[in-house]
């Protein structure tokens, strides 16, 4: 019974489509995140967009920055600011990864998904990436249509 429970509560809230196709991300992290009442009942209706934000290590912490949260009508005097700073919660270790990767390597640092996890918790994946240039982002294109060319002919002669 629990387990379905479990199943039940995983919810995508938002996704960055874009991400992919302007990065070439080398790997992913699960982080937490820091909110307020109202934003957690502001994502629960699904209003949110992380399409133009991204996460930095600032002062020694993780932020996220530019992420839309949309304002929760029935919290007028305790609202929020849509798109604040969030702090985002990870390890020391993984932060000094982050951290080393951002500046030495030359890597950024791009939300993928927010999601409610299973116990019902909001989660933030964010890709550590490298920033493509415009003959890679035709050569992605170019994979991505020769594989939907390859299934219609399959299709075609199956």
């Amino acid at each position: 019974m629990a387990s379905t429970q479990q199943q039940d509560n995983y919810k995508v809230i938002a996704e960055n489509r874009r991400a992919r196709f302007d990065y070439a991300i080398e790997d992913d992290l699960e982080v937490g995140i820091v909110l307020e009442g109202s934003e957690v009942k502001s994502l629960r209706e699904g209003q949110s967009g992380i399409a133009e934000s991204y996460a930095a290590v600032e002062d020694g912490e993780l932020w996220l920055t530019n992420a839309y949260i949309a304002p929760y009508a029935q919290a007028k005097t305790f609202g929020h600011e849509e798109r604040r700073k969030r702090k985002l919660l990870v390890s020391r270790r993984e932060l000094s990864r982050l951290w080393n990767a951002t500046q030495r390597q030359g890597m950024t640092l791009v939300p993928l998904v927010m999601y409610f996890n299973h116990k019902g918790l909001v989660k933030l994946k964010i890709g550590i990436a490298k920033g493509k240039k415009v003959a890679d982002k035709r050569e992605t294109s170019a994979k991505r249509d020769w594989g939907r060319q390859k299934q219609r002919l399959l299709k075609q002669g199956g």
